[in-house]
């Protein structure tokens, strides 16, 4: 008993040496995730007090122009006059902000669907089908990878143009060169590749050929990869801005992105409240998106194993 006695309190006592030592360490941790998330969360926080402010608070670069600092009040009619100065929709006479608001979000949809659809054809050919030349094509499409979006820009924006495609300034040239994605068809091919074979197997036994085992067993157990990948191309078409410049002309087939430089371009000088107001009214959608998505886009990127 007393040798049991002792081995325990002998237990006791390294544990909490154990954590003495790592306490400073778990402190400094901390420390340096909550430094971390206060700079991520600071140019948003920004943006939400600027978005209130009056013209004078923000060229004064007053951080709280309210009580108890200050003697302004919220200015919430920014949002209104925000959506008002971008102009109006010369074909239907709403608001141009609500155009371009909706061609955003066409946009979006469209490339999310379509390259959720290409990635996961593509990853099944490449983790579940044998056919001549597989290894260099997917080398090719993970090379494809290295090369800067920035370098193949002009290219493909001279390709939109009448001599070419003839697709400048339509929803062909906001969406059709998008539809495809080699980040997708990588991360969605290595969750594949980590579905025992067995279930293939079984479900050849049961009769079910390629295209049923992709849907029906597949699909579902990739949800996590699936979704990941949707919200990364979602959040990039939605802040799309250098290629939607490029492509478009007519204010009317502009995204949101875009018709937000009318606020710095401004006569008498920018007019960063009202930019900012659309700013916050454009994020709303990727925050509200996330929060619903983001116990498997957590899953996705850490399940996704590097199995060849």
């Amino acid at each position: 008993m007393s040798g049991t006695t002792l081995a325990g309190s002998t237990g006791t006592a390294t544990e909490r040496r154990s954590s003495s030592i790592l306490r400073p360490a778990s402190l400094f941790i901390y420390a340096t995730l909550g430094l971390g998330a206060i700079v991520a969360l600071a140019p948003f926080a920004w943006m939400l007090l600027t978005s209130v402010k009056d013209y004078g608070d923000v060229i004064s670069m007053r951080l709280w122009p309210w009580p108890p600092f200050g003697n302004s009040s919220p200015e919430w009619s920014n949002y209104a006059q925000a959506i008002e100065y971008i102009g109006v929709d010369l074909e239907t006479g709403w608001p141009l902000f609500f155009r371009q608001f909706i061609n955003t979000a066409l946009v979006t949809a469209i490339v999310v669907f379509g390259v959720t659809a290409t990635s996961v054809m593509a990853a099944y050919a490449f983790a579940m089908l044998n056919f001549p030349g597989k290894s260099v094509v997917f080398l090719l499409v993970l090379a494809s990878l290295m090369i800067p979006d920035d370098l193949t820009l002009i290219p493909r924006a001279v390709m939109m143009y009448r001599n070419y495609l003839n697709w400048f300034n339509s929803y062909l040239a906001l969406t059709v060169p998008f539809l495809a994605s080699a980040f997708g068809i990588f991360l969605i091919r290595q969750f594949f590749k980590q579905v025992p074979l067995d279930l293939f197997e079984a479900a050849r036994i049961d009769g079910a050929g390629h295209i049923r085992y992709m849907i029906q067993v597949l699909i579902p157990l990739a949800r996590p990869a699936i979704l990941t990948v949707a919200l990364f191309h979602f959040i990039w078409t939605w802040n799309e801005f250098k290629w939607a410049q490029l492509v478009t002309a007519q204010p009317n087939m502009r995204l949101i992105s875009v018709g937000m430089q009318s606020f710095l371009q401004a006569e008498g000088g920018p007019q960063t409240q009202l930019a900012m107001a659309v700013a916050t009214m454009v994020v709303a959608p990727i925050v509200v998106l996330y929060f619903f998505t983001q116990q498997y886009f957590t899953e996705g990127i850490t399940t996704t194993g590097i199995k060849g």
